[in-house]
C-alpha cells in the first residue's frame, strides 16, 4: 500500500467534509435567519430550532478545521516501527483477509478506497484503536463486537 496515495486521499476526505459542514452551516444560518423562522406565538420554537441547529453546524466547520490540522501533524511522520497515530497498518484476519486501518488524530470511521481497498481511519479511543497503540509488526489481537470474536494478526506498518 501506498501511503503517500492514502494520505493524498484523507486530505481530500477530509476537505470534502469540511465542505460538505461549511454548506449545511450555511444552509442553517439562513433557515435561522430567515423571516419565516420568526416566531408568532410563544410556542412557535421553529427559529429556536433552526438557531441551535445552525450552531450545531457551525460547531461541526470548527471540528473539520481542527481534524485537518491535526491529520497535519501526523502526515508528517515517517517511520514506523510500532503502531502509532500516522501509521498505516495492515491487519489479516484468521481466514488470510486483510484489512488496512490509518491510525488517527481524529475522524474515526473515516474511510477512504484506493484501488477497490477500503482504509479505515481509526482512533485510539475505539476499541481497536486501543489495541493497535504500541503493537509491533507479528503481533496478535482480538477484538470482540456484538458477541463475535475476530483475531488478527500485523503484518504490516507503513
Amino acid at each position: 500500500m501506498n501511503k503517500t496515495h492514502v494520505i493524498e486521499h484523507l486530505r481530500f476526505a477530509l476537505e470534502a467534509q469540511l465542505q460538505n459542514a461549511k454548506e449545511a452551516a450555511k444552509a442553517a444560518h439562513d433557515a435561522a435567519t430567515h423571516e419565516e423562522s420568526v416566531a408568532e406565538t410563544q410556542y412557535d420554537t421553529l427559529g429556536l430550532e433552526a438557531a441551535y441547529l445552525a450552531q450545531g453546524q457551525a460547531e461541526r466547520v470548527n471540528e473539520c478545521y481542527r481534524d485537518i490540522q491535526a491529520f497535519n501533524t501526523v502526515f508528517k511522520e515517517s517511520e514506523f516501527n510500532k503502531v502509532r497515530e500516522g501509521a498505516l497498518v495492515c491487519l489479516i484476519d484468521e481466514q488470510n483477509n486483510s484489512k488496512w486501518f490509518f491510525m488517527g488524530p481524529s475522524a474515526g470511521g473515516l474511510v477512504v478506497t484506493i484501488k477497490e481497498q477500503p482504509i479505515f481511519v481509526v482512533t485510539r479511543e475505539a476499541p481497536l484503536g486501543k489495541q493497535l497503540i504500541g503493537k509491533q509488526i507479528d503481533d496478535e489481537l482480538t477484538l470482540t463486537i456484538a458477541g463475535n470474536t475476530q483475531c488478527y494478526s500485523i503484518t504490516e506498518i507503513v
